[in-house]
């Protein structure tokens, strides 16, 4: 017992290498060549996804995800209790800020494209393992939740169609409840339980049967919208936006209506958890995801319009206000044609929501971070089917148990939140040293070299000596009939030539490293912004930058700039929630004009704006892709007031239910996820390969003159060190099985013997190849 205690005591724990030990754990990222073509992404799982989706799959998914709720409820509540006919201005400035974290996501993407599991594996190659396991349980929070929801709303429109028959037979036949909720009685939506069954097999079944579904209701829905602006056009009333009916509660109310029509928008990060099984990652995420924005934006200014234009704004129905516009028009017809819309926009808003919910659970199973078994892919449909049934069984039983009103006001501060870490992430990877994408860079062009390994490989193994390895020809640097004597346009002529300008294709060895339009570093094409702010200035600009301390064309990040943007960044987050904070809760005393109130807002204002400026400062790592945020630092920067705003607007019970989910996620993070991880299993396979070599290092050498070795004398090579044949036992098996170790590990242990001169150039042409 007193050894027990004794090896307790804190003074006897190493703290410094336990501390050690648990930061390399949580900040330890995924090396990006498991996110590519081949190399299996499921634990070891043979059957892949699908790669089927274009990018017009891609947009239906985004607008799908966004344009139910946002059309048929969020347009008339905002409209009749916040901000009027303004609920337009909402809207536009709602996507703007929406737009504002689109763009940090498209960059995010196409970092590390041919993946799944969104944000969650984005952070995972690029940030650290905790931190993807906490953008990633969130998400898996904000499916849920929306997953249920919709189920919920869908089950109350088919009520609502049927004059609350359902409700009251469900409420007279099974009784009421106390939900998960405020602790008002609901009864069980048994509906909304088969509804998200249903939806949960469909989308099991295969990702081009649901999305076909889903393309399908979008049609549906963009009949019902068109039918709504050629028939709303015969009933507006231009008296409805005379003068003062517009603004009835002013700009305030503009600007607290923006901050609902925000989660109008919730839902394009859908197409970025599509990476594996889209066609072209690289560039269909991007544009999917900025397309689907406008066209959302444009279905809810149009339906805001002709809503506030055909019915007063006091007036308006908030549970179904696009039904009952015409009603009050005496268009009852028309009711049952926009109630078709409803249907299909809730259902396949209620398929956006669980579609990307399974791929976020089976990337993060695969991992090791989840339990390994939901990282199962069936070879029949291609889907990973064990996360599909059991998150859907999940959302049912949320569906079944608590209120549609909670489960609304659950479903964004997940999303809000990883909307703000992947806006941290952009800006503190661009000021980065050169990192983990020289690796991707290295590994396509290792790729691009072993795909050519077959006829073209036997060509050039003919066209060239053995002596002269194709490096000492001096003549035309071009060879594609395969002539011999000629060496092939391989890998290094590529890396310096300029590539073809259509294309940006992921697999070029250039990728991320040279612009591809030009062939040179992507520092030196200049963007587009910076060449209008040039003709703007003048001939100042260049006084300018130089009296402002910012970075040269040909300056990079080092360590030293990019722990300065971190620290800043660090130091924004922190300040930024402290200003949020003051401005919702202590809104009363700035609208009193208590000078400590103001003077506090304004040193917060400037001590932010220093902060951007400083990150200004740094220089950017030079590196092109084929998406990159504009206007770095300021677009990230605003994302993430935005986003921390609307988080701090949520309800505390809502912030009590989102501490209790990430409790749980810590739980599982550190006593499954963390030792258990693909990353933890394999280094800790590697550090026993080292030990068990290195063991074998210092043994005392077996083997001696006696047992027939023989040193070869000065000026003579080392062809062999194997021990005569009649000793039935090889070392240079041995030798080299040790020697393959080190090279697949690049571990710098050392043996006994020196390899041998034939070695040495081998592991240099290895080690220093261009390729």
């Amino acid at each position: 017992m007193s050894s027990i205690l004794s090896r307790l005591d804190p003074r006897r724990v190493p703290w410094g290498a336990a501390g050690h030990a648990l930061r390399s754990r949580v900040l330890r990222t995924k090396p990006v060549e498991s996110m590519l073509e081949g190399t299996g992404t499921a634990g070891g799982q043979g059957t892949r996804l699908a790669k089927v989706l274009t990018t017009l799959d891609l947009i239906s998914l985004g607008v799908g995800s966004c344009v139910g709720t946002g059309m048929y409820v969020v347009s008339g509540l905002v409209a009749k209790e916040m901000a009027g006919p303004g609920v337009i201005v909402s809207f536009i400035i709602a996507a703007v800020a929406s737009i504002l974290s689109g763009v940090c996501y498209a960059e995010f993407g196409v970092r590390v494209p041919k993946t799944t599991g969104s944000a969650y594996t984005y952070s995972y190659v690029t940030v650290g393992e905790f931190v993807a396991f906490f953008i990633g349980w969130n998400l898996i929070l904000e499916y849920l939740i929306g997953t249920a929801a919709g189920a919920s709303a869908l089950s109350s429109m088919f009520d609502s169609l049927a004059n609350h028959t359902i409700s009251r037979w469900m409420i007279n036949s099974v009784g009421t409840l106390n939900g998960l909720g405020k602790g008002e009685e609901s009864y069980p939506d048994l509906l909304a339980l088969v509804i998200a069954i249903i939806v949960t097999i469909i989308v099991a079944m295969g990702v081009k049967n649901s999305v076909g579904l889903n393309n399908v209701l979008n049609v549906i829905n963009l009949a019902v919208w068109v039918f709504i602006m050629i028939a709303g056009l015969f009933f507006i009333k231009s008296d409805n936006w005379s003068e003062g009916q517009f603004l009835p509660f002013g700009w305030p109310g503009v600007l607290k209506g923006a901050a609902t029509c925000f989660y109008a928008f919730i839902g394009f990060d859908i197409i970025a958890t599509t990476g594996e099984e889209a066609k072209s990652p690289n560039t269909s995420i991007p544009y999917a995801i900025t397309a689907s924005l406008v066209a959302c934006l444009t279905a809810y200014v149009s339906v805001s319009i002709i809503l506030t234009l055909m019915v007063p704004y006091d007036a308006i129905d908030t549970e179904s206000p696009l039904m009952e516009m015409f009603v009050a028009r005496g268009f009852y017809a028309a009711k049952f044609i926009v109630a078709i819309g409803s249907v299909a926009g809730l259902t396949v808003s209620l398929l956006g929501s669980l579609f990307p919910m399974p791929r976020v659970i089976y990337a993060m199973a695969g991992d090791g971070l989840l339990f390994r078994f939901l990282s199962h892919v069936s070879s029949y449909t291609e889907t990973p089917v064990v996360a599909c049934i059991v998150s859907g069984f999940l959302a049912a039983l949320l569906s079944l148990l608590v209120s549609l009103r909670d489960l609304i006001e659950m479903m964004s501060i997940g999303t809000l939140l990883a909307y703000t870490l992947v806006s941290v992430c952009v800006l503190l990877l661009r000021y980065q040293p050169e990192s983990d994408i020289d690796g991707f860079v290295k590994f396509l062009s290792e790729e691009h070299t072993k795909k050519k390994e077959g006829i073209l490989a036997d060509c050039e193994k003919e066209a060239c000596s053995p002596g002269s390895e194709g490096e000492e020809f001096t003549g035309p640097p071009t060879n594609t009939c395969g002539a011999k004597n000629l060496p092939s346009l391989g890998d290094n002529e590529m890396l310096i030539g300029k590539s073809d300008k259509s294309t940006y294709n992921v697999n070029h060895p250039n990728y991320g490293t040279v612009d591809m339009t030009s062939g040179i570093e992507a520092d030196e094409s200049e963007n587009i912004y910076l060449i209008k702010l040039k003709k703007l200035i003048g001939p100042r600009y260049y006084t300018m930058r130089i009296h402002l301390g910012l970075p040269g064309k040909m300056d990079r990040p080092t360590v030293a700039t990019g722990h300065t943007v971190t620290t800043c960044v660090l130091l924004l987050f922190v300040l930024m929630f402290i200003f949020c904070s003051f401005i919702i809760f202590g809104s009363d005393y700035i609208y009193e004009q208590s000078w400590w109130a103001i003077l506090l807002v304004v040193l917060m204002i400037l001590l932010i704006v220093v902060l951007v400026f400083v990150i200004l400062q740094q220089p950017e790592n030079p590196k092109k892709l084929p998406y990159m945020a504009p206007c770095l630092p300021f677009v990230p920067a605003f994302a993430m007031l935005v986003n921390i705003y609307l988080m701090l607007k949520l309800s505390t019970v809502t912030w009590i239910r989102f501490a209790v989910w990430c409790f749980v996620g810590l739980l599982i993070y550190f006593g499954y996820g963390m030792w258990n991880s693909t990353l933890e299993i394999s280094a800790r396979e590697e550090a026993l390969h080292q030990s068990t070599y290195q063991r074998y290092d210092v043994d005392v050498d077996p083997f001696s003159v006696d047992d027939g070795f023989s040193y070869a004398t000065e000026g003579e090579s080392y062809p062999d060190w194997g021990p005569p044949e009649d000793k039935g036992f090889s070392y240079q098996q041995m030798a080299g099985a040790k020697e393959s170790h080190r090279t697949s590990s690049r571990s710098k242990s050392k043996g006994r013997h020196k390899p041998s001169s034939e070695a040495l150039i081998a592991n240099d042409e290895l080690d220093y190849s261009p390729e």
